[in-house]
């Protein structure tokens, strides 16, 4: 029963990463189209920080 927990919870985790990570992509390609450097510089910050947020909990979460 331990297993199928740890699975279910390891898919879940890869899914909610995955899922961030194509939207984190997507507001930064959007960002880019935008040509502004003042837009991209300030969408960039906010990138960096849910990267970092979301790639740490993997870092964590995922390995179990």
């Amino acid at each position: 029963m331990l297993y199928f927990v740890l699975k279910f919870l390891h898919v879940i985790g890869a899914s909610v990463l995955l899922g961030t990570g194509a939207g984190i992509a997507f507001f930064m390609l959007l960002a880019h189209r935008t040509g502004n450097a003042a837009t991209i510089g300030a969408v960039a910050r906010i990138v960096v920080v849910a990267d970092f947020l979301f790639t740490a909990t993997a870092v964590v979460a995922q390995p179990i």
